[in-house]
């Protein structure tokens, strides 16, 4: 069974562990009565309910093999389409070098979220890479390591706005951001959604019409504007005079574009845009039915210390040697909380690494080249179309219908389009619909000349007509088309690592290196407490890279993605039986996104009751993560917090009903994470489930840690209205060196009508569109299925564990995190436990006492476990020098053992500073990590040898993983903020062209 390959711990050692618990048990079961409080045990057996797609096997899970065909069958109903459709979404060719080599090596996409820097400088560098390539191509001072999708970098785009403005102007009632209405479809809702809980108002309109009359009639009320640079039309407008519009006003502008386009057209940075956004996902990432995509922020130098999400910086480490961090890395949402206008606290690192490497692997001739080719189509479909029937419709400055990048609108009689489309379909072509007299058309480096020739031969081209004006076009090129001021006349991308590696063996090598200098579960357990990093199967890998689910435009006709459909409402159904709930969206692409889109539908839901109150507030523990009560805040609740026992780390209960009681007439909801961000389970939670309803409030759930309750309890019978899921936790999609993920929100009935619906497509249709309609939230992502090209291994992982496997997985899960506690409670005191000694899956061990007794510190013991082969467990979270330990139920007994015995050893060497046996500053812990430079070096002046340093425990000499640099120094980094590679003037390769396929001839 599949259950026995995911689970680490054989039988014989389960019973082992069991024994050596603190105090021991004799089965599993006694083990679990001891950590689960006994009210709120799931009153029945967790098992599937039969669906099309489970059957009764599920129980116990399906084989590997058979899970594996059932996903096939499933991709082999998805109908590919060439895909034209175009709005944010463009075809691409993965290179198979990094295909093979990046997103299908578990060395890249299971390790974590840089924050050990000195195991990590692998992704930092590529990440430094991406931030160069934005900053290049955009023109402006400097970029983020990658934001969830184009719509909510938009949303970010608004806030941050807001932000750059005097405190008086933020706080004013009337706030407006202008957006042009040639932005996409998706990008507007998404808008709309994160403007609720601001006050902000959205204006959409024509933005250079009347001499920018819609900016400057918002007077004082103006926090920015929004333009779209190509528009999602295919026009390319100058917007110079709607930047000095714009900053003559003290707002700013903020621009939607390209970064293929940006090879030929003048940078956002040199027309005055103080932001520039988009999608980077035609730098070689699949479709993938929407996701997962890297979306690129940047912005000007002045506005560079608000610029959300993270940020790679060069600091140097202990040696003086340049090393990469992430650079302010305690972020906003975890500083300013409530007050906060982000609470992104994610990227999409994986896909934004694979876009840097497209850019290394092209350079910036290969990537002009592929951009005069996707113009060469798109113009050539304009001269063809204009010539048999159709009227052009896109608007621009241009020439002969002002196509100047990807994309052509055309307009014809509603037969006519109507027929095209028709024909385009018969023939695997996807068009895109922009109204019953319109159609669009938008070219990626997928297009062969044979299909170019398809596509029009559907549109009701002549074969004879078609090769005429082929032949007549002759090869104009994209730069001379575009008018002078609107022309690319900057350098980019001139710096080495992107003119250097454009050889497979010379990307290969690079990419190998890179992944060399990081840490991931190839190596070791990374036990880091509330992000659980477990076991990402191959099998539940398969679908990512397969052809039957990675090229579909997520704005298909739902006809042609019934694999999809199929596979999402069978993953819907099997998570709603998990939480306990009635109804699932998986549109969130981040937990973050679950957090903000649980609490919009929650404030949906009580401005539609009928008892007029004005119900906007939420409480929150002050063990809370940041992004607590930053969604809170974002989604128009005020934060109000509420304690916690010191002694156990439970809510306080009395402090919860005074609360309850103060504002009975405005509760809104409480966000409570269980079992709790101390690592127990609150033995009250009913009873504060209870309070809040009584006082009208409804109960969000964060399920961060829901591993630790499937089976046995769930969020839906404990009293939860809502709970987000990380499915890139719990359920096994991979956190890719800091993203993707998908966080989904299970609700109750009574809250479904509000779930998130999308401008194209609404994923929760209704019987009365009407009563949907006007009680859906706008979208929360740019996709209606977020990053749906991952879900399937989700679903894979569902089905070959089983009911009664996720069950056992989360019994082993909570002994391991138990196991490890008991070994080392000896050596270390631990923060919180239940009355029995029991923790739940993640435990909060205490090191605050070794700063008083000897100096050293949680960020001393974290970097030293490096040298034993370890990534630190979480720091200082929820309580400042500590570390929270998540084992997951993937590790075996073994793994488990040297993990324990690494810890063991560390303590005996703080003891040894403790006892005066070596100094408070000269010592091993203080010096960690020690990278072999720091080791090979001729002089050695440490009171302790390099093999105490390199190989403190015996099984160091056969398994080592050697950090790459010494510790780094964060305050220099923040200090000295650089976030870009070295700029090298002048170097560029000469007479590299890419590798492109030719044109139609």
């Amino acid at each position: 069974m599949f259950v026995e390959r995911h689970i680490g711990p054989s039988p014989p050692d389960v019973h082992h562990m069991l024994k050596a618990l603190d105090p021991p048990v004799n089965d599993v079961d006694e083990f679990i009565s001891q950590s689960l409080p006994s009210d709120i045990r799931a009153k029945d057996e967790l098992h599937f309910k039969i669906d099309e797609l489970a059957g009764d096997s599920a129980h116990w899970g399906f084989s590997e093999g058979s899970a594996a065909a059932q996903i096939q069958e499933l991709g082999r109903r998805n109908q590919y389409a060439l895909p034209l459709i175009g709005c944010g979404y463009y075809g691409t060719v993965v290179p198979p070098v990094i295909k093979r080599n990046v997103l299908e090596n578990p060395a890249w996409y299971t390790s974590y979220t840089p924050y050990q820097a000195e195991i990590s400088q692998g992704r930092l560098e590529s990440l430094l890479n991406f931030q160069t390539l934005v900053t290049d191509l955009t023109g402006l001072t400097i970029a983020n390591a990658s934001v969830l999708d184009e719509a909510t970098a938009a949303a970010e785009a608004m806030t941050m706005s807001m932000n750059t403005l005097p405190v008086s102007r933020q706080k004013n009632k009337d706030k407006a951001f202008v957006v042009s209405d040639k932005c996409h479809p998706q990008t507007i809702a998404v808008l709309e959604s994160r403007a609720n809980g601001f006050g902000i108002n959205i204006v959409v309109g024509d933005v250079l019409a009347d001499d920018y009359k819609l900016v400057k009639d918002q007077g004082e009320k103006l926090i920015g504007v929004l333009a779209q640079y190509p528009d999602t039309y295919g026009g390319v407008h100058d917007y110079q005079g709607l930047a000095d519009t714009a900053h003559a006003a003290k707002a700013t502008l903020s621009v939607a574009t390209d970064l293929l386009a940006l090879t030929h057209l003048k940078p956002p940075g040199e027309f005055g845009a103080d932001i520039a956004f988009g999608s980077a996902q035609r730098f070689g990432v699949p479709l993938g039915y929407g996701g997962p995509h890297a979306a690129f922020f940047a912005c000007s130098e002045q506005h560079k210390r608000k610029i959300p999400g993270r940020l790679v910086g060069v600091s140097k480490d202990r040696l003086g040697n340049p090393a990469m961090r992430l650079a302010l890395q305690t972020r906003e949402q975890h500083i300013r909380r409530e007050k906060a206008t982000s609470n992104i606290c994610t990227a999409q690192a994986l896909l934004a690494n694979m876009a840097a490497l497209y850019a290394v692997y092209h350079g910036p001739k290969g990537l002009q080249a592929i951009a005069n080719r996707v113009w060469t189509m798109a113009d050539l479909a304009r001269r063809l179309l204009s010539e048999n029937g159709y009227k052009i419709a896109t608007d621009g400055l241009g020439t002969d219908g002002a196509v100047l990048f990807d994309t052509v609108v055309v307009e014809g009689p509603e037969d006519k389009i109507k027929k095209a489309f028709n024909e385009a379909n018969r023939h695997q072509i996807a068009l895109r619909s922009v109204s019953s007299t319109r159609l669009g058309l938008s070219f990626g480096e997928d297009v062969s000349p044979g299909r170019f020739k398809e596509v029009m031969r559907a549109l009701g081209v002549p074969k004879d007509a078609m090769l005429k004006t082929i032949k007549a076009s002759g090869r104009t090129k994209y730069a001379d088309a575009i008018p002078e001021r609107l022309r690319r006349t900057s350098s980019f991308l001139t710096h080495p690592v992107f003119n250097t590696h454009h050889s497979e063996t010379e990307i290969l090598r690079y990419i190998h290196h890179l992944a060399s200098k990081d840490l991931s579960l190839v190596h070791s357990m990374i036990p880091l407490g509330s992000c659980t990093m477990k076991l990402n199967a191959t099998t539940e890998m398969l679908p990512v890279t397969s052809n039957d689910w990675a090229n579909l435009h997520p704005f298909l006709p739902i006809e042609r993605a019934r694999g999809y459909m199929a596979m999402i409402d069978s993953l819907s159904k099997l998570l709603v039986q998990i939480t306990g709930m009635d109804d699932i969206s998986l549109q969130p692409n981040s937990g973050a996104q679950g957090e903000f889109a649980g609490l919009r539908c929650i404030k949906k839901y009580q401005e539609s009751r009928a008892d007029g109150k004005q119900r906007d507030i939420c409480l929150i523990p002050v063990s809370a993560h940041g992004t607590n009560p930053a969604s809170a805040a974002m989604s128009g609740m005020k934060v109000v917090t509420v304690k916690c026992d010191t002694k156990t780390g439970n809510l306080d209960l009395k402090d919860l009903e005074e609360k309850c009681n103060k504002y009975a007439d405005t509760l809104a909801a409480i966000m409570v994470t269980y079992p709790s961000t101390f690592g127990v389970f609150e033995p009250e939670i009913r009873r504060v489930c209870e309070m809040v309803h009584e006082h009208g409030g409804q109960v969000y759930m964060d399920g961060a840690n829901i591993n630790a309750q499937i089976g046995l309890c769930s969020p839906g019978e404990i009293g939860a209205d809502v709970c987000h899921l990380n499915l890139h936790k719990t359920f096994c999609i991979p956190h890719g060196g800091g993203g993707p993920g998908v966080g989904p929100i299970a609700v109750k009935q009574h809250l479904a009508k509000h779930l998130p619906s999308h401008p194209h497509v609404d994923p929760h249709e209704s019987e009365n569109d009407n009563e949907r309609s006007n009680n859906a939230i706008s979208p929360i992502s740019a996709a209606p299925w977020g990053s749906a090209l991952i879900l399937p291994i989700s679903w894979l992982y569902i089905m070959m564990m089983g009911s009664a496997g996720l069950t056992y997985q989360t019994k082993i899960a909570l002994l391991n995190a138990n196991y490890i506690m008991s070994r080392l409670r000896p050596h270390y005191p631990v923060v919180y436990t239940n009355e029995n000694g029991r923790c739940a899956h993640e435990f909060i061990l205490d090191a605050r006492q070794f700063k008083e007794t000897c100096g050293i510190e949680v960020i001393d013991i974290a970097k030293r476990l490096q040298d034993y082969g370890f990534h630190s467990p979480t720091m200082s979270w929820p309580v400042a020098n500590t570390l929270m330990i998540e084992p997951t139920e993937s590790e075996s007994k073994e793994e488990l053992d040297r993990f324990c015995d690494a810890f063991i050893a560390i303590r005996q060497e703080i003891k040894d500073i403790e006892d005066g046996k070596v100094p408070k500053e000269n010592n091993l812990l203080k010096n960690a990590p020690h990278p072999q430079q720091d080791l090979l070096r001729d002089e050695w002046d440490r009171p302790y040898t390099r093999e105490q340093a390199a190989y403190p425990l015996p099984y160091l000499r056969e398994k080592k993983f050697w950090p790459s640099v010494a510790r780094v120094d964060d305050a220099y980094g923040d200090t000295n903020l650089f976030c870009t590679c070295t700029p090298v003037e002048g170097y560029e390769e000469e007479g590299f062209t890419g590798h492109q396929a030719p044109m139609p001839t």
